[in-house]
C-alpha cells in the first residue's frame, strides 16, 4: 500500500518464530514498545532460556529444524494457540521463506518482514541477480540457467573460468556453497552442495559465479516503508570468514571511503525503490582491490551483525522493523544518520577451530559474560547445546571512538567472558582481532585461510599450561589434604602424575613445599607457585613473582581451566586405564560429532583407499566428510541415511584386503 491508500497494521502480541538470541533479541524490543511476547520451541529447546523469558511459549515439535521450526503449519497453529497477532521472523529458519510469509498474511497475521512477492524476488539467487542487471548494478559473472544437468553445469563452470563458486539458489551463512578450483573436483563439489541446499533449503538447485580473487565481503543495510520512504544506514564489513560464513563483522570498513559509501548506498536504495521493499534488508556485495563492488545478493531479514550498525547509528533496528510492519512511516530520513565511531562484533561459536571447526554439542557447565560490553546469547550455566541447529552460541560487539579502541575492548570481553564444558572459537577469535593484518584492517575474506597456521599456532608455552592445569587437579583434589595458606611443618611426598591436554599426554609430579608453595615438576623443568587465595571457581596465585589469576572448573577427572583469556580443558589420566587406540587404523570409521547422515558413499564390498570419501554427516547445518583410514574393501556400513548418530559412533567398517 502505498501513500494515500497506506494500511495501517496494528499488533499487540509478537511471536518470535525462532530460538536462541535472536529470540531474546526480538522480545527486548517488542517489550520496549509494549508488546506481548511468544516463543517457539523444539523438543530439542524445551528448557531453553528464550522459552523462559517469554510470556508464552508453545512447542511445535521435534528437535531436527524440519519438524519444528521449518514447520510453517505448527508455527501458523502457534500463533493461533497463543494469540498472537503478528510473527517476526529473527533471521535463518524461515525468515526468506516468501511461503510462511504469505501464510502468515493468509491467517491474519502481520508478518514482520518484506512482502513474499519481495522475498521471492530476492530471495533466489539467480532471479535477484537478473532483477539487478536490468537495474543496471554490477553483478558478478556467472551462470543462473534453468538447465541444472551435470554436464551442463560443467561446460558452464568452464566458460566462466576456474575457480568457480557454486551457490544454493535460496541459500544463505554458506550453505550449499562450494569453492572450486578445478574441473576434476568439481562434480564432487557440486554434489556435495546440492546435497546440503537440499537439507538446509529444501531446494538443491544453484547457480555458478566466478570467484572474485581476495576481495572484502561488504554488505549495505537498508529499510524500506509502507510510504516509499528508503535509506540506508551505511556498511558493513564481513570479510573475515570460515566454511563461507561470517566469524568477525564491523562497520564502518576500513577498506570504505565516504565517496563510496555514497555509491554503495545510492545503488542499495534504488533496489529497495525498485522493488516497493517494506521492512529491514541488506544487499551483499564483493569489493575488489581496484574499489570495483559486485553484487551478490540480498537478504530479505534482519541479519546476525546488525548490533554493529545499531553501535554507530544509535538505531534499534528491530524497533524499526517492528514500527514499519505497524504501517509507520520510517522515523529517520537519510539525512538524519550520522555515523559515530566503530564498532566490530564476533560470533562465539561451539566449534573446534584446531580441528577444521568441527561443531560440538553438549552442556555449557559454566557461562559467565562481561560486564560493559554488548553479549547477545541465551545461555546460563548448564544450558545444553543441540547438535540440530547453528553452531553459534553468542556475538560479542564492542564500540568505541575509534576502530583500535573498539578492537581492544573487544578482546578485553573476550578475556573475561568464561564458557566451560563445550568447545568454543573464543581463543581463535581472540587470535583475530591481535592478528596484524587484522589490526591494520587489511582482512579480506582470504584472510583465515592465508594465515590460518599463525592462527591456530599453539600457545607460547605450553609447559605452563600443563603445570598450572597440573596444580589445579592437585588442591582441588576431594582426596587430597586441604589446601591452606603458610608453612608446613614438613613437605608432602611427590606425587607422580599424568595430564591430557589437547590430545597430548604429560607425566608430571607435584607437591607441597615447606615454605607454603607447591612445585610441578614435568620433564626437566619445574614451576613454583604460591597461592594466594582457591576460591570454588578462581585462583589467585605468584609464578616467577608475577601475581595472577585464573578461573577453573573441576567435573571429576576433568579440569577446565582460563587463563588471560585462554581457554583449555585437561582431563586426569593418573588413575584411567590405557584407552585403546581410536584412531581409523582399526579400519573403523566412527563419526566425529554428534549429527545427521545425509550421504553414504560407498557400499559393503566396494574397494577403497586411505583418505577416500566414506560418508557425510551433517552437524549445525554444516556438511562434514568422513574418510577412510586404511586401504581395504568396506565390510560394512552401520548406519542410514538419516539416521542421527552421537559423537563416536562406528559408522562404517573397513577390512585389509
Amino acid at each position: 500500500m502505498r501513500n494515500g491508500s497506506v494500511q495501517h497494521r496494528p499488533f499487540f502480541k509478537v511471536m518470535i518464530a525462532n530460538r536462541g538470541e535472536i529470540a531474546l533479541r526480538v522480545m527486548r524490543s517488542a517489550r520496549k514498545l509494549g508488546l506481548g511476547v511468544v516463543a517457539v520451541y523444539s523438543d530439542a529447546d524445551r528448557d531453553a532460556l528464550h522459552v523462559q523469558q517469554a510470556d508464552q511459549a508453545v512447542r511445535i515439535g521435534e528437535a531436527l529444524p524440519a519438524q519444528s521450526y521449518l514447520n510453517i503449519a505448527a508455527i501458523i497453529a502457534a500463533a493461533k494457540a497463543s494469540g498472537a497477532d503478528a510473527v517476526h521472523p529473527g533471521y535463518g529458519f524461515l525468515a526468506e521463506n516468501e511461503d510462511f510469509a504469505q501464510a502468515c498474511k493468509d491467517a491474519g497475521l502481520v508478518f514482520i518482514g518484506p512482502s513474499p512477492q519481495a522475498i521471492e524476488s530476492m530471495g533466489n539467487k539467480a532471479g535477484a541477480k537478473e532483477i539487478m542487471k536490468k537495474a543496471g548494478v554490477p553483478v558478478v559473472p556467472g551462470y543462473q540457467g534453468a538447465d541444472q544437468g551435470d554436464e551442463v553445469m560443467l561446460v558452464e563452470a568452464k566458460k566462466i573460468g576456474f575457480p568457480v563458486m557454486i551457490k544454493a539458489v535460496a541459500g544463505g551463512g554458506g550453505r550449499g556453497m562450494r569453492l572450486v578450483v578445478d574441473a576434476n573436483s568439481f562434480p564432487d563439489a557440486l554434489r556435495s552442495a546440492r546435497s546440503e541446499a537440499k537439507a538446509a533449503f529444501g531446494d538443491p538447485t544453484v547457480i555458478l559465479e566466478r570467484a572474485i580473487q581476495n576481495p572484502r565481503h561488504i554488505e549495505i543495510q537498508v529499510f524500506g516503508d509502507s510510504h516509499g520512504n528508503a535509506i540506508h544506514l551505511g556498511e558493513r564489513d564481513c570479510s573475515v570468514q570460515r566454511r563461507h560464513q561470517k566469524l568477525i563483522e564491523e562497520a564502518p570498513s576500513p577498506a570504505v571511503t565516504p565517496d563510496l559509501r555514497g555509491k554503495m548506498g545510492e545503488v542499495a536504495v534504488a533496489a529497495v525503490k525498485a522493488l516497493r521493499y517494506e521492512g529491514a534488508g541488506t544487499l551483499e556485495f564483493l569489493l575488489d582491490a581496484s574499489g570495483a563492488f559486485y553484487f551478490m545478493e540480498m537478504n530479505t531479514r534482519l541479519q546476525v551483525e546488525h548490533p554493529v550498525t545499531e553501535a554507530v547509528t544509535g538505531l534499534d533496528l528491530v524497533e524499526l522493523q517492528l514500527r514499519v510492519a505497524r504501517g509507520e512511516p520510517l522515523p529517520v530520513k537519510q539525512q538524519d544518520i550520522r555515523f559515530t565511531g566503530h564498532a566490530i562484533e564476533v560470533r562465539l561459536c561451539s566449534e573446534d577451530a584446531a580441528h577444521d571447526f568441527m561443531p560440538q554439542s553438549g552442556r555449557m557447565a559454566r557461562w559467565q559474560v562481561p560486564n560493559g560490553i554488548r553479549v547477545e546469547h541465551a545461555l546460563q550455566s548448564g544450558s545444553e547445546i543441540p547438535p540440530f541447529y547453528d553452531s553459534m552460541v553468542a556475538k560479542v560487539i564492542a564500540h568505541g571512538a575509534t576502530r583500535e579502541e573498539a578492537r581492544g575492548r573487544l578482546i578485553v570481553g573476550l578475556e573475561q567472558l568464561t564458557g566451560f564444558g563445550v568447545t568454543t572459537n573464543q581463543a581463535f577469535l581472540m587470535s583475530c582481532l591481535r592478528h596484524p593484518g587484522f589490526a591494520k584492517g587489511e582482512a579480506t575474506t582470504v584472510f583465515i585461510g592465508a594465515h590460518r597456521d599463525e592462527l591456530l599456532a599453539p600457545r607460547a608455552d605450553a609447559a605452563f599450561d600443563m603445570a598450572l592445569a597440573g596444580l589445579l587437579l592437585y588442591v582441588t583434589n576431594p582426596q587430597a589434604p586441604a589446601w591452606r595458606r603458610g608453612r608446613s611443618l614438613a613437605a608432602t611426598f611427590q606425587l607422580p602424575a599424568k595430564i591430557e591436554i589437547a590430545g597430548q599426554a604429560y607425566e608430571y609430579e607435584v607437591w607441597r613445599e615447606r615454605d607454603g608453595s607447591y612445585t610441578v615438576a614435568s620433564d626437566g623443568r619445574q614451576d613454583k607457585f604460591e597461592i594466594d587465595q582457591l576460591d570454588f571457581d578462581a585462583l589467585r596465585f605468584r609464578h616467577d613473582g608475577v601475581m595472577d589469576s585464573a578461573k577453573f572448573l573441576r567435573d571429576g577427572d576433568r579440569l577446565y581451566l582460563q587463563h588471560r583469556g585462554i581457554p583449555l580443558a585437561a582431563t586426569d589420566l593418573t588413575l584411567a586405564a590405557p584407552k585403546a587406540a581410536a584412531s581409523n587404523g582399526d579400519g573403523k570409521v566412527r563419526a566425529a560429532m554428534n549429527g545427521r547422515v545425509v550421504a553414504i558413499l560407498v557400499n559393503p564390498g566396494d574397494r577403497v583407499t586411505a583418505g577416500q570419501p566414506v560418508l557425510t554427516l551433517e552437524a549445525m547445518k554444516m556438511e562434514h566428510v568422513h574418510k577412510a583410514g586404511i586401504d581395504g574393501v568396506v565390510a560394512a556400513i552401520d548406519v542410514a541415511e538419516g539416521e542421527q548418530v552421537t559423537t563416536g559412533k562406528i559408522v562404517a567398517e573397513i577390512g585389509a584386503g
